[in-house]
């Protein structure tokens, strides 16, 4: 199944906490501290796989978590750091923060990387927080959270040419007379119901890589018909080849269909008004298209458009489409989907202040918070300086100041997760 739409939610890792540990073995003349540091925790990280054509593989599962760092351990050794959550994606992935809509990463190429969340660091062990008065501090420092959103992952793919028109014009048969791809062809609307690929080679040695995009109609860019579910795989071609059926068996005015198609483009994506266009009258094979052609060529390159003449079904007229085509995407740079102001940059990530919770619980003070939770792996409550450790920061944090000011009284209790204390200014 082709899916080039995923939401998934991503968390990294946590970063290992720090160690509490002392040397006191009798041969060891400079003992004291030897708490190690935590490891860090895993980045998620998504890399470019050229094997791979569609997300189908983040259709069921939606959420990917990295391991966390490995604890500090005693005699001063680290935790592991361990290794990064890998996903694989195709060719031509773009992807966006959900929550800011901007672009972290658009990866293109075979072994491209991004990181879209980085791991916490671990926390440093009590050999760090040594002073000249503190000489065996009883506390260590917890490991950072690890980042977490959901993003949003869209294949474009990866295309010189892309196949624009109506359905049933003939851009399947064009396709497979002139790539090796397979498309499925039938007499009737929609027989494509997923874009196809396929390499082109020209008369000159040339190559180029030609998409045909399932069929446009009216209102694709609203959501009718299939064209708007695949709009988004015109946006990096460099070049496209409009295919009009010219002999109006359908009963549509071919000067109308080419209009069409073009006012869904621009109103999908304005920017696609920009891109070299090739019109292709095809199905010149039926008796009506030769009566039309000469007064749809005449309006269209009236317009500034190339105009050709073809039959997918007898192959004339489909070299010169092809090598004029090639001939275009040589002279074409490549097309920058992302600009500069629509990428996520990491310092413009403002983090999110933390909310300390505090509420009055039939006469208890209660206190949530990540940070002090942390804080409270930290502490040594039978030692003093780990507890003058704790009071500085819940100090720093304005704890006391709150409680005070939400009416706390000396000898009320004040429970912070599992500890309990008596609160005294």
């Amino acid at each position: 199944m082709f899916i080039d739409k995923a939401r998934i939610f991503v968390k990294s890792g946590k970063g290992g906490n720090g160690a509490v540990s002392f040397r006191k073995e009798k041969y060891v003349p400079a003992g004291g501290p030897a708490g190690g540091d935590g490891g860090n925790g895993g980045n998620v990280v998504f890399e470019v796989d050229e094997g791979l054509r569609t997300l189908m593989d983040f259709r069921y599962k939606t959420k990917y978590v990295a391991e966390n760092g490995e604890d500090g351990k005693k005699k001063r050794m680290h935790g592991k750091s361990v290794e990064d959550l890998v996903l694989k994606v195709p060719p031509g992935t773009l992807i966006r923060d959900e929550e800011t809509n901007l672009v972290i990463a658009d990866l293109r190429k075979h072994g491209d990387r991004a990181i879209v969340a980085k791991g916490g660091f671990g926390g440093r062990g009590n050999t760090h927080f040594t002073t000249a008065i503190r000489q065996a501090p009883s506390f260590a420092e917890a490991g950072k959270e690890g980042q977490e959103r959901w993003i949003v992952l869209e294949l474009k793919m990866i295309a010189d040419v892309g196949l624009v028109g109506f359905p049933n014009v003939g851009k399947s048969t064009f396709l497979s007379v002139v790539t090796k791809a397979k498309p499925k062809i039938a007499n009737y609307h929609f027989t494509t119901i997923k874009p196809n690929l396929g390499v082109v080679k020209t008369k000159f040695g040339d190559s180029f890589v030609l998409a045909d995009i399932p069929g446009l109609i009216e209102g694709a860019h609203e959501g009718i018909g299939l064209g708007h579910a695949f709009l988004r795989h015109v946006e990096r071609t460099k070049v496209l080849i409009h295919i009009v059926d010219v002999s109006g068996i359908e009963g549509r005015d071919p000067i109308e269909d080419f209009n069409k198609i073009n006012e869904e483009l621009k109103l999908y994506n304005d920017k696609l008004t920009t891109r070299s266009q090739i019109v292709v009258a095809n199905k010149m094979d039926i008796p009506e298209a030769r009566e039309n052609y000469e007064a749809f060529k005449e309006e269209i390159e009236k317009r500034g458009y190339k105009v050709f003449s073809m039959s997918a079904a007898t192959r004339e007229g489909i070299d010169e489409v092809i090598n004029y085509a090639g001939t275009i995407v040589k002279e074409t740079e490549d097309i920058e989907l992302v600009s500069e102001e629509e990428m996520l940059k990491e310092e413009d990530i403002k983090p999110k202040k933390e909310e300390i919770e505090i509420n009055n619980e039939d006469g208890v003070f209660v206190i949530e918070g990540k940070s002090l939770q942390r804080l409270l792996y930290s502490v040594n409550f039978e030692d003093m300086e780990s507890v003058q450790y704790f009071q500085k920061i819940m100090e720093k944090k304005g704890v006391f100041q709150r409680l005070k000011d939400m009416g706390a009284q000396d000898g009320d209790t004040v429970r912070l997760y599992d500890l309990e204390f008596e609160y005294y200014e």
